[in-house]
């Protein structure tokens, strides 16, 4: 199976860049280890199923690309310079990869959450935990805001949940349409969206 140090981060990227590109139910467990290169019998060991596989691989995701969600909603930076950052980050993150895979993929989260969701009860939790995480980041950004006086006084638990809705559909279209230009002016929306009376 190769090493046991490294069998299952393979096992964990590999589930999670098989997903993305195809779907949970195009993926079984024999493409997961044939890409992998590790033993079926290894799979099991690691893991009970390939629904518990792909839960970890996904917070693994997470939890490597949570110092870049740190930096870009930093409180370090002004909070409309973060929102613009995110919007284009959104952006340049799907142009890399459809120039890696000839796709527009979306959000991976939001793929395969809406797949499952009535189908395996983990992969939606967790789905959902993840559009948790990431209005947490908005919510956070728009009351420094309000603080500085970019925004007025607002619901900003739901105007963050808006904004991620927003985005969240504008990655659904552009995977449909496998066009990433449709995500490339999605800041002039979000600061109409919060009423910013300071341009970005």
């Amino acid at each position: 199976m190769g090493r046991t140090s490294d069998a299952k981060e393979k096992l964990l990227q590999v589930a999670f860049d098989l997903i993305w590109e195809q779907s949970y139910g195009a993926v079984s467990v024999d493409n997961i280890c044939d890409r992998a290169k590790v033993k079926k019998g290894s799979f099991y060991y690691f893991f009970p199923s390939k629904s518990d596989l792909a839960v970890a691989a996904y917070e693994e995701h997470w939890q490597q690309n949570r110092p870049k969600y740190d930096a870009v909603f930093s409180p370090q930076t002004p909070p409309l310079e973060r929102i613009e950052t995110y919007c284009k980050r959104v952006y340049e993150n799907q142009k890399a990869q459809k120039e890696k895979t000839g796709r527009v993929l979306g959000c991976p989260f939001a793929c395969v959450g809406a797949e499952l969701s009535t189908q395996d009860e983990k992969i939606r939790h967790k789905s959902e935990e993840m559009f948790a995480r990431m209005c947490k980041y908005l919510e956070s950004t728009l009351q420094d805001a309000c603080k500085e006086g970019s925004i007025e006084k607002q619901d900003f638990s739901a105007k963050a949940q808006a904004i991620f809705c927003f985005v969240m559909g504008r990655l659904v279209q552009a995977r449909v349409t496998n066009d990433v230009e449709v995500l490339r002016d999605l800041s002039p929306t979000v600061m109409q969206m919060i009423g910013a009376t300071v341009p970005a």
